[in-house]
C-alpha cells in the first residue's frame, strides 16, 4: 500500500532538459526526508538531492548542483526533479525515495520506487 512511483524519464540530447515526477501513497511525505538518488550500471547509488525532514532544506549532490532542482507538493504527496544542461554522465535510473534522514536516502530507504530511466545521448 505504501509506494512511490516515478515517471518522466526518457532519452534526451546532451544539454537538454527533463522533468521527473514522483507520486507517493500510503504515507505522509511530511514525516520523512525525501528526495532522489540515481544508479548507473556498475555504479553504487548516488544521492541527487534530499530534503531534510529536520530543517526542510534541500541538499544537492555536487555533480548536479546548479543544474537540477527539486520541487515538493506535500499536500499531494508528490515531488519532482527538474534537470537541465544534462550530460552523458547523468545517464542512470532515477529513483525517488523517503527515509528517516538524508544520509539514509541511498542506504535503506523504507519507501522508494521502481525507478525511471534517463538516458543522455546524441
Amino acid at each position: 500500500q505504501e509506494q512511490m512511483v516515478e515517471s518522466g524519464g526518457g532519452l534526451v540530447q546532451p544539454g537538454g532538459s527533463l522533468r521527473l515526477s514522483c507520486a507517493g501513497s500510503g504515507f505522509r511525505f511530511d514525516d520523512y526526508s525525501i528526495g532522489w538518488f540515481r544508479q548507473a550500471p556498475g555504479n553504487q547509488r548516488e544521492a541527487v538531492v534530499c530534503i531534510s525532514s529536520i530543517d526542510r532544506l534541500a541538499y544537492y549532490g555536487d555533480a548536479v548542483k546548479d543544474r537540477f532542482s527539486i520541487w515538493v507538493d506535500a499536500a499531494q504527496n508528490s515531488l519532482g526533479l527538474h534537470m537541465r544542461d544534462l550530460k552523458p554522465e547523468d545517464t542512470a535510473v532515477y529513483y525517488c525515495a523517503a527515509a528517516r534522514s538524508c544520509p539514509l536516502l541511498t542506504a535503506e530507504p523504507p519507501y522508494w520506487g521502481q525507478g525511471t530511466q534517463v538516458t543522455v545521448s546524441s
